[in-house]
C-alpha cells in the first residue's frame, strides 16, 4: 500500500511512521466504547427529564466524530504549532472562563457554563491542555535562558487561573490544573524542598475549600460519615457494579441508568460495572492506564525539554481525570463532578480531552534532526 511505505515522504506519510500508532488504536477504542456507552445510558436519561429519546445520542456522535478528527489533526503538527495553539488557545480559554462569572449559565450554585445555541460550553475544560502547553514552554525557556524568569510566569498564570476558578467555583478543576503544575515542576527539577512546599500548600487550599465551600464541605463530609447526609449516587452506583458482577447483565439490561441522575455522564462508569460486568471495567482501567504510561514511555529518549514538560503535564491531567471519575463512582473518594474521558456524555470535555491527546501524540512522535523544535 503506498501510502503507508516507510519510503512516502508526504505529510500523512511521515506522520504515520512518526506517531505512536498503540496510543492511536487505545482512543480509537475509546471513542468506540464512548458510542457504545451513549445507547445505552443516554436514552434513559433523555426520557426522565423530558428529552427526546435519541438526544444525548445524536449529539455526542457529532462530539466524537469532531474528537477523533482533532487528535488526528491536531498530532499532525509541528512542536511550534502545538505551542501557538496553546498559547492563543490558553489566552481565548481563560478570558471566556472569567466571563463566565458575568454572562455564565448558573447550575447548582457554580458558573461555569456559557450557553450555546445547542449546547453549553464550559472554558475551563480547554485551559487544562493549554495551560500544560504555556508553563511547558515558559519554564523550557527559563532553562534555556537565565534571562527569562519562566518559572515567575507560569506560577503568575497559574495564580491567575486559580482565583477564576475558585471564584465559579470550580475546585475540582482546580486540583487538576495544580497537580499539573505541581507535575511539570518536578519533571523540570525544582528543588525538592519547594515541591514539599507547593504539595503542603495544596493541602492547605483543600483545607481551605473545605471550610468555605458548603458543597465540597457536603461532599467530604459525606464521604467521611456515611450518616452525614444523602448517599443515593454513590450507593446506587455501587449497587450497579454488585449487580454486574464478573460478566454484567447485559447490553441493555441495567437498571442504574433509569434512576441515576448523571447516569449518562459523571456515572457512565456505573453503567458499564453493570451491563458489562468487571472484566470489561478491569479492561478500560488498562486502556487509561496504557495511554499513560505509552505517552510516558514515549519521553525516555526526548531531549527537547519542552516536550517533555508538556507531554508530562498532558498526561497527568488526562490520566487524574480518568481516576477521579471512577474512584468516585467506586466511592473511593468524595464524588466530583468530572467526565470519564471520551466515555462520558459532555461536549466541551470531549472535545478538550481530544486536543489533549492531540498534542500529546504530535510532541511525542519520532522526528528526524530537521523537525526538531527550535
Amino acid at each position: 500500500m503506498p501510502a503507508l511505505s516507510r519510503a512516502d515522504t508526504s505529510l500523512l506519510g511521515r506522520w504515520w511512521w512518526s506517531v505512536d500508532r498503540w496510543t492511536l488504536v487505545a482512543i480509537a477504542v475509546l471513542i468506540g466504547f464512548g458510542y457504545v456507552m451513549m445507547l445505552a445510558a443516554s436514552p434513559a436519561v433523555a426520557e426522565r427529564i423530558g428529552e427526546a429519546r435519541d438526544a444525548f445520542i445524536l449529539k455526542q456522535v457529532a462530539f466524537l466524530a469532531l474528537a477523533g478528527a482533532i487528535v488526528v489533526g491536531v498530532s499532525l503538527l509541528s512542536p511550534q504549532d502545538v505551542r501557538r495553539i496553546g498559547v492563543i488557545g490558553g489566552t481565548v480559554a481563560l478570558v471566556l472562563t472569567a466571563a463566565t462569572l458575568v454572562i455564565g449559565t448558573e447550575i447548582k450554585g457554580a458558573r461555569r457554563w456559557i450557553a450555546l445555541p445547542g449546547l453549553s460550553l464550559q472554558p475551563s475544560e480547554f485551559l487544562k491542555p493549554c495551560f500544560a502547553i504555556v508553563t511547558a514552554w515558559l519554564l523550557a525557556e527559563g532553562r534555556r535562558q537565565a534571562r527569562v524568569p519562566g518559572l515567575t510566569i507560569a506560577t503568575a498564570i497559574f495564580a491567575v487561573i486559580a482565583l477564576a476558578l475558585k471564584s465559579q467555583p470550580d475546585i475540582g478543576m482546580l486540583t487538576v490544573l495544580t497537580a499539573v503544575f505541581l507535575a511539570q515542576l518536578f519533571v523540570y527539577g525544582l528543588n525538592m524542598i519547594l515541591v514539599a512546599i507547593g504539595l503542603a500548600a495544596m493541602g492547605g487550599a483543600g483545607v481551605a475549600a473545605y471550610v468555605l465551600f458548603p458543597h465540597v464541605h457536603s461532599r467530604v463530609a459525606r464521604f467521611l460519615d456515611p450518616a452525614a447526609g444523602d448517599h443515593y449516587q454513590v450507593t446506587t452506583s455501587l449497587e450497579a457494579f454488585g449487580n454486574g458482577g464478573l460478566l454484567g447483565r447485559g447490553p441493555g439490561e441495567g437498571q442504574v441508568k433509569n434512576v441515576l441522575p448523571d447516569a449518562h455522564a459523571d456515572f457512565v462508569f456505573a453503567v458499564a460495572g453493570e451491563e458489562f460486568g468487571l472484566l470489561i471495567c478491569l479492561a478500560l482501567i488498562a486502556v487509561f492506564a496504557f495511554i499513560v504510561l505509552r505517552g510516558l514511555l514515549r519521553l525516555r529518549e526526548e531531549s527537547d525539554l519542552f516536550a517533555v514538560l508538556a507531554a508530562a503535564g498532558l498526561v497527568t491531567s488526562f490520566g487524574l481525570q480518568a481516576f477521579v471519575n471512577m474512584a468516585s463512582s467506586l466511592h473511593l473518594i468524595p464524588t466530583k463532578g468530572m467526565t470519564l474521558p471520551f466515555v462520558s456524555y459532555g461536549g466541551s470535555s470531549v472535545l478538550a480531552v481530544a486536543l489533549g491527546i492531540g498534542m500529546l501524540l504530535a510532541l511525542t512522535r519520532r522526528r528526524h534532526h530537521g523537525d526538531l523544535p527550535s
